[in-house]
């Protein structure tokens, strides 16, 4: 695994930072690299140079906490609904400002559906339409609408629509997955 000098790791942050905390603010057609510049406080050829543009940095951003929330997938194979649920919601709040901005502000739309897919594929191996309770059923029925209830859940609460700790979100979407899946 190579190391990266802290200096380009800052100033990754910084971007990312200052790219989220402008998308809060205002959508991101809106948002110019010089807008990204000033609030992250570095050159814009500093920006150019780790991302093409702005449509880029965003790709980037997404793939990065949706290869994050892979790998939370991977390491909870085994564990319950419930409990998997527990670890994907402590991802969210311990990266609330980028999930808030994504679904509840003026996020992407882009956003919404790559987590839309990347659910949709996480619960593919999940549902069993030869036997038990969804036998008969179309998969693509069933993958579309847990997909579309879990992101749905995730916008209310970060829209703070849910006013309830997001142990108990977490918890109650975990029960109705065992319930249902």
């Amino acid at each position: 695994m190579s190391v990266v000098d802290r200096r380009i790791l800052k100033t990754h942050e910084a971007i990312k930072n200052a790219f989220i905390e402008l998308m809060s603010e205002k959508g991101f057609d809106q948002i110019t690299i010089q807008d990204i510049s000033d609030r992250g406080n570095v050159g814009r050829r500093t920006i150019y140079h780790h991302y093409m543009d702005k449509f880029d940095l965003l790709d980037k951003l997404i793939g990065e906490h949706i290869n994050e929330l892979r790998k939370l997938c991977e390491s909870s194979a085994d564990l319950d609904f419930v409990t998997a649920n527990l670890i994907w919601f402590e991802y969210f709040d311990s990266n609330h400002s980028f999930f808030s901005t994504m679904l509840a502000s003026k996020g992407a739309p882009y956003f919404r559906s790559r987590f839309l897919e990347f659910v949709i594929e996480e619960l593919k191996g999940e549902v069993n339409i030869i036997e038990g309770k969804n036998k008969g059923l179309n998969e693509d029925v069933i993958l579309k609408f847990f997909g579309a209830a879990i992101v749905g859940i995730t916008e209310s609460y970060f829209r703070n629509e849910i006013r309830v700790s997001p142990q108990a979100v977490a918890e109650q979407v975990g029960i109705l997955l065992e319930r249902n899946l």
